[in-house]
């Protein structure tokens, strides 16, 4: 069982401090983002929307410490990003799976650059993370052998493996049948609230208004390019929330509103 840091409810995990970002075409730059600021607590799941774009996996990815903001920081509790970090897992739109690999196999992948851990406890890191994503008995099936709910599953186990403190998710649902991603999405908000994880935040991008509805606590709302926060709303609404409800569709309407 991971051992879970203890942090009061409402501890902010994430700080995004007046993040920009140019990228340079021809020598010109680019504006991307454009001072970006958002918190998320812990046992928080914050939505990012906007128009195609606008930056929202870009942020992610400044998030995640995999490209370096032209200006501003980012900080996990008191700690700034610099770079990739154990704490800090990301889930991609796309599958990202090993074809040649077994699930277990490209779970224990992620691991790789954990030298403090031997094979054989990759592998049963890589188990255990399967058995949370729903996954047992899948430990030794290809990626070719499994749907596309199954292998998005496995992403989330490989995110999970790493022990993270953030779980980043970008568009995770997007290319799965309706069906399947509305199941994912119940299982993404369990992760959050599982004792047994040691996730404490969950930072999700969607253009999905209605999913953000049923899964976030808040939601960043970003403009057209270069994103700036046109705004941000807490999302007061009981779990389990029901999609058929008037104070749902409202709040969709108040997302709409800021997204037009």
């Amino acid at each position: 069982m991971v051992q879970v840091q203890q942090l009061a409810a409402g501890t902010t995990i994430v700080t995004v401090d007046n993040v920009s970002l140019d990228f340079f075409k021809e020598g010109e730059p680019l504006p991307v983002l454009a001072d970006v600021s958002l918190k998320a607590g812990k046992d928080e799941l914050v939505a990012v929307t906007g128009p195609s774009g606008c930056g929202k996996s870009t942020l992610l990815r400044i998030i995640a410490g995999l490209i370096k903001a032209s200006s501003g920081n980012v900080k996990i509790l008191d700690s700034e990003v610099t770079g990739p970090r154990d704490d800090i897992s990301m889930v991609f739109q796309n599958f990202v799976l090993l074809p040649w690999r077994t699930s277990l196999d490209n779970v224990a992948f992620g691991l790789s650059s954990r030298n403090d851990l031997t094979d054989s406890q990759k592998k049963e890191k890589a188990a255990q993370a399967l058995e949370m994503a729903g996954l047992t008995g899948f430990e030794h099936v290809y990626p070719g052998e499994l749907s596309g709910g199954m292998k998005q599953r496995v992403g989330v186990a490989r995110a999970l493996a790493t022990d993270p403190k953030v779980l980043l998710m970008d568009e995770p649902f997007s290319s799965l049948d309706d069906l399947t991603a509305e199941r994912l999405r119940q299982e993404t908000y369990t992760l959050l609230i599982n004792p047994q994880t040691s996730v404490q935040t969950v930072i999700l991008v969607s253009h999905n208004v209605e999913e953000i509805i049923e899964l976030a606590d808040s939601v960043v709302v970003l403009s057209a390019r270069p994103g700036r926060v046109k705004g941000v709303l807490k999302i007061d609404l009981p779990r389990p929330r029901n999609k058929k409800s008037q104070e749902f569709f409202d709040w969709v309407d108040k997302v709409y509103s800021l997204l037009s």
